[in-house]
């Protein structure tokens, strides 16, 4: 022991001596949150992280938005360079530069509001090699249209694309042209996505045209001809986009569609039991999703019943996974069609079935399906029975049954025997403290995702319940929203048990206080760990007891992991300005939005998939930046000597 420093020292030398290729080569080797890890532990390696920027193949920088003067040292020029995820809330078109290197393949701009539609252009002029393209909320601060132009020098540049994810306002191209520009779309596009474009551009968009002096019955081009996967969210799901669909993309294996009417669709402006079964013609289709939103208007899809369900059916036996949201005339009769119909199943969602009942499931166990996702959202008449006769598929890893309110304690006994249950979804349904109880016998062993949502039965004993001292629980995200009777004691009650969640939600709950701030700002997971060191999202929105006391300890360094904020919009500005200056890469909410949905596509297969950083090194290295050295070599004067 007497010669540990002098071990230390020796050992550190020789680290600093070691040659910076070699170490760049280990660390090409890493991924992005590897190399700031090492970066903020000595000197040699944060000189070398710095160095090796140069040469890393991929950089993802999705858990915080760098302004502009972080992300230019962290992008210098980069032959090597062949994937790029960034959070771009805080750049705009004068970071295009460093972002647009020509040897990228794959390209992720999140939250472009600042934007213009220039970026579509430069990235065609720049990126020529590209085959993956996700760009979301593009020139939304801007507040008008993307001239079609900038598209055109995209496909004329990207020969390459494969992949298309544009997740804004697609309307904002000017109509004129459009349709004309996506002929020259590349043909290796096997995939696109679009956030919102209207049924009429998606029939245009789809329809060959028609040349001059050409006869209508001359056989056209198809536009896209090689699209497999097509997501899209319009304003109407019609008969006509369907038809068009099916009609010009023969080789659709994935196909997502959504709308949100503002107001009850007329008959040509609607899908109709004639619509629908012109649903996989080729054959080839795999997935279908038909989703009605309720989020502007209560509207459904009316003219579609049973029959439509069984003639589209017919064509669906290959069919891997199926999502019907708004099928208001739809019965058990069509519903078990699909179950008996499609034996690959493994994925089944359906949302507003207000006929849909426990006998869909009575003889599922005769049939050979091996379901493992399964989402029956707004289904008013299942019960405790349906569930348990469901839950005898034992292969299920997530279950959604949110706003199910006839499921109680009995379906927790029965969903307790699930031995791979990875998400769990019962929010607003008719359970008890005890019922949680089952939960901890069974199916918590597993469970990485938990929401009791709106269960007004539960009070600050369904958290003792929920987690025996005894049990190994894996559980990483908890929702306890709007839950009318969970107190501060409650949160004590978690904070004992040292749960090492990365999410909590906990809006809407009156009884919640400052007391909660500062039990979770104290909690150690481990007897090694940072206090509050786990939580990466925490939702505090509407809370009846939240003051300006709480802020003081959401401030550093306590929370050292969290990217996400919920609180209410009757806080100060003044405090929120305070707590932004201390935590500059925190994202703060105080709208009421939901923290964390970064996209407008169903979701509930990734609710257990996120892949968190270990601790907060990036946001260090980017602020010692500024700093200098100090807290480097005050980290390396207290490190432990290797041994």
């Amino acid at each position: 022991m007497a010669k540990s420093s002098g071990s230390g020292a020796h050992q550190q030398m020789s680290l600093d001596l070691l040659p910076s290729a070699l170490l760049a080569t280990v660390m090409t080797k890493l991924d992005i949150a590897s190399i700031r890890s090492l970066a903020c532990t000595c000197k040699a390696f944060h000189s070398c992280a710095s160095h090796m920027l140069c040469f890393i193949p991929s950089f993802h920088l999705l858990d915080i938005a760098p302004p502009a003067e972080y992300i230019r040292p962290l992008l210098p020029p980069n032959p090597y360079l062949r994937s790029l995820k960034v959070d771009c809330m805080r750049l705009d078109d004068s970071s295009l530069d460093c972002l647009l290197q020509p040897t990228l393949q794959e390209l992720c701009l999140h939250n472009c509001a600042d934007f213009s539609g220039r970026l579509l252009s430069q990235v065609g002029q720049y990126c020529k090699d590209l085959r993956f393209l996700y760009l979301s909320s593009l020139a939304e601060k801007r507040g008008r249209s993307i001239d079609v132009s900038d598209l055109e020098v995209l496909f004329g540049g990207c020969t390459q694309l494969e992949t298309l994810i544009l997740m804004f306002d697609v309307s904002m191209f000017l109509r004129h042209n459009f349709a004309r520009v996506w002929s020259i779309a590349p043909t290796t596009l096997v995939s696109l996505e679009m956030g919102y474009i209207s049924s009429v551009m998606v029939t245009e968009l789809l329809s060959p045209p028609v040349a001059p002096y050409q006869s209508i019955e001359h056989i056209r081009p198809s536009i896209l001809p090689g699209i497999q996967k097509l997501c899209l969210s319009v304003d109407y799901i019609t008969d006509t986009m369907i038809s068009t669909i099916t009609n010009n993309i023969n080789c659709l294996t994935h196909l997502d569609l959504r709308d949100s009417p503002i107001m009850e669709p007329r008959l040509a402006f609607d899908l109709t039991n004639a619509g629908i079964q012109q649903i996989n013609l080729h054959g080839r289709l795999k997935h279908l999703s038909l989703v009605r939103s309720q989020e502007i208007f209560p509207a459904y899809f009316k003219r579609v019943n049973d029959l439509g369900i069984l003639l589209m059916a017919d064509r669906c036996s290959d069919m891997e996974s199926i999502c019907l949201g708004g099928f208001c005339q739809v019965t058990d009769t069509g519903f078990r069609t699909i179950l008996h119909s499609c034996s690959k199943i493994f994925k089944l969602r359906i949302y507003h079935g207000p006929h849909l009942t426990d006998l869909v499931f009575h003889d599922i166990a005769a049939t050979s399906l091996t379901l493992t996702h399964v989402s029956l959202r707004w289904c008013n008449l299942l019960t405790n029975h349906g569930v348990a006769r469901l839950v005898s598929n034992g292969n299920l890893s997530v279950l959604d049954l949110r706003d199910c309110r006839n499921i109680g304690d009995d379906a927790l006994r029965t969903i307790s025997n699930l031995s791979e249950l990875k998400a769990l979804l019962i929010d607003g349904s008719d359970i008890s403290d005890m019922g949680l109880s089952h939960l901890s016998k069974g199916a918590m062993r597993s469970l990485v995702s938990l929401s009791i949502r709106g269960c007004k039965r539960l009070t600050d004993n369904c958290i003792s319940f929920l987690f025996d001292e005894s049990s190994n629980c894996e559980l990483r995200e908890l929702d306890l929203s709007n839950i009318p009777n969970l107190s501060d004691a409650g949160i004590l009650l978690l904070a004992k048990r040292r749960i090492p969640l990365l999410e909590l939600r906990m809006r809407q709950c009156p009884l919640i206080s400052d007391t909660s701030i500062m039990v979770l700002a104290s909690m150690k997971v481990d007897e090694e760990g940072w206090y509050g060191s786990s939580l990466r999202l925490l939702d505090l929105y509407n809370c009846g007891g939240i003051t300006q006391l709480s802020f003081q300890w959401l401030k550093k360094p306590y929370f050292p992991r969290l990217r996400w904020l919920g609180v209410s919009s009757s806080v100060s500005r003044d405090v929120l300005d305070a707590l932004s200056r201390n935590r500059p890469f925190l994202h703060i909410v105080f709208h009421g939005e939901e923290l964390g949905m970064t996209g407008q596509w169903d979701n509930s297969d990734d609710l257990y998939m996120h892949d968190y950083d270990e601790v907060d090194e990036l946001e260090q290295w980017l602020e010692g930046e500024n700093e200098g050295d100090e807290d480097i070599q005050e980290a390396e004067n207290n490190a432990d000597p290797m041994l």
